[in-house]
Parts: C-alpha cells; structure tokens; sequence
C-alpha cells in the first residue's frame, strides 16, 4: 500500500524497472554457436528498454493485493517477465513492412531493419514461445499443489489475452480498418473502443490479473484488478493516441504521426483532442474507482493510473 513514507512513483517505478530488467536478463540468457543470432536477435529487442508498464503492473498488483506476504513479488515476477516477452515479440511483428513498417522503437532500429524480415519473424515467435516456457517452469510449483493451480490460471488468462480472441484480433481490425473511414470496414466509437481493449488492453488487464492470482488473492480482489485493468488500458491507449499528434519521436521512441499518416481510426480522430483527454482522464478515474470497491485505492496501482494519463512517452 502507498504510504508517506514510502518511495516517491518516479522512484518506484525506476526500481521496479530494474528489477525487470535483470531478471529479462536472466531468463534469456545468450547462446554461443549457431544459436547465436537468433537469441542475439531477441535479445536486441528484449533488453531495449521501455515504460515496462506490464511486468511492473503485475508485480504491484502482487503486492497490493497481498501487502503482507513477502514472496508475493517473486511469485509473480516469472509472469511478468513472460508477459514482457509475449508484448515484445508483438512490437517486432507490428513493426515489420507488413504490418506498421516502422524503423524506430524504444529509441533503437526496429528488429527488422538490424537483422532482416526473417530473422524478426523467427525472433518474435521465439520470444513467445519461450515466454509461455517461463510460465509452465517458474515459480517452482514442486510440493506446493496450490500454487501449480495459480500457475494454471494465470497461464489461461494471459494465453487467452495474447490469442486471436484478445491482442493479436486487435491488430487483425486495426489492420483492416486502415485507410477505411467510411464504409462496413471503418471503425465507429464502439469499434475503436473494442479493437483498443483486444490491441491494447487485454495484455495490460492479463498482467495485472496475473500478478493478483500469483499472489493468491481472492476472487473479490481479483475482479477488482481487472476492472481496474479494464480501465487503464483504455486511458493507455487514449493518451497513446494523443501523444502520437502531440508527442516528439524523441521522447516517445518511435515515430511520431504515424497513425493520421496511415490512416488510421483514433480517439483524437474520432473525438479532437481536448475531448479525448478528458476521456483518459475518466478512464483513469473509473480505474481507481473499480480499486476502492476492494478497499485497493490507496495504493501504488491507483498513483499508476494517475500518472498513465500524465505522461509524455
């Protein structure tokens, strides 16, 4: 729970960030010989950096629902490095000419434009492949029955979020909405809305209800977090669109306007600007309403969806 005497969210997110990124280290460790290349490959892309918005959801989740529980941070970090490498081997696809085309990301040269469409290709499934790995091997469930249970759980629901019926259906209508403002292909409010929850949303609400179920929270708690999630994942997204007409390639570490030039539906193209902040700005509310319902509102994941709908990048 958030505290005055604890970590400003700068600081804790910062930590937070480093933790994940030793442990994404560790997990995917280099390979010599003629494995070299592709595991260099996914590397590349894994250890780029970034927000870390996923993993750090859930290993706060962990430790919201469960403040008492020392373990409850540990327990969730395997999901939450899987969840970095499933939304990972998603942004190598989504860059590739097929899909975005885009030649930036996190700051670095797409995977693509470094190693070639195929290798980009083949890294992105191994980074999904060996995420779901990660999750059926860690934590060590041996002796504990009720913790190769939460395993269980957690692995549907980020298995259901990352499919056809959540993130990749997302990116199915976005791409077939492109170019499309008029006519049965071109999205309205609702639609963009949906496609945004499956594009977006679903990874987020499935690493935030991960880190609560590795945690061992209760039922109650756990519909809690997703409603919440539900929610910030549409605030993420709104200010996502926005900041691809305001923000600076720079500080967002990929190109910037690149939506408006595809032709693509967003929230400021659907609504302006001014109407779509505050839009994020009621989802992040209704995000930290859905916490109180469990008395979760003080808490880090209520300062999260405040700073969400701040940020620049």
């Amino acid at each position: 729970m958030s505290g005055s005497g604890q970590l400003p969210l700068r600081d804790y997110l910062r930590s937070r960030r480093d933790e994940v990124e030793q442990a994404l280290a560790r997990v995917l460790p280099p390979e010599a010989g003629r494995l070299a290349t592709i595991r260099d490959a996914m590397r590349y892309s894994l250890l780029a950096g970034g927000k870390r918005l996923r993993p750090v959801l859930a290993l706060t989740a962990a430790e919201t629902v469960a403040p008492a529980d020392r373990e409850a941070a540990a327990l969730a970090m395997p999901a939450a490095c899987a969840i970095e490498m499933i939304h990972t081997y998603s942004l190598i696809h989504d860059d590739l000419p097929a899909m975005d085309n885009d030649s930036m990301r996190r700051g670095k040269p797409t995977l693509h434009v470094v190693y070639g469409d195929g290798l980009a290709i083949l890294a992105g499934d191994g980074l999904l492949a060996e995420a779901f790995a990660l999750l059926a091997r860690d934590p060590d469930d041996t002796g504990r029955p009720e913790l190769a249970a939460r395993k269980l759980a957690a692995i549907r629901r980020i298995a259901d979020a990352a499919g056809a019926r959540g993130m990749v259906g997302g990116q199915a209508i976005d791409l077939q909405a492109v170019g499309h403002t008029v006519g049965p292909e071109a999205l309205d409010a609702d639609g963009l809305k949906d496609m945004h929850a499956r594009k977006t949303g679903a990874l987020i609400r499935a690493a935030t209800v991960a880190g609560a179920i590795m945690a061992g929270a209760p039922p109650a708690r756990v519909a809690a977090v997703d409603r919440y999630a539900e929610w910030l994942g549409l605030a993420f997204q709104i200010v996502d669109d926005v900041l691809d007409v305001e923000g600076a390639g720079e500080d967002l570490g990929k190109t910037a306007g690149k939506d408006a030039a595809a032709g693509k539906p967003t929230y400021p193209s659907l609504f302006g600007l001014g109407a779509s902040k505050r839009m994020a700005q009621e989802a992040a509310d209704a995000a930290v309403a859905a916490l109180a319902e469990t008395e979760l509102d003080r808490s880090r994941l209520a300062e999260i969806a405040q700073w969400v709908v701040s940020r620049t990048s």
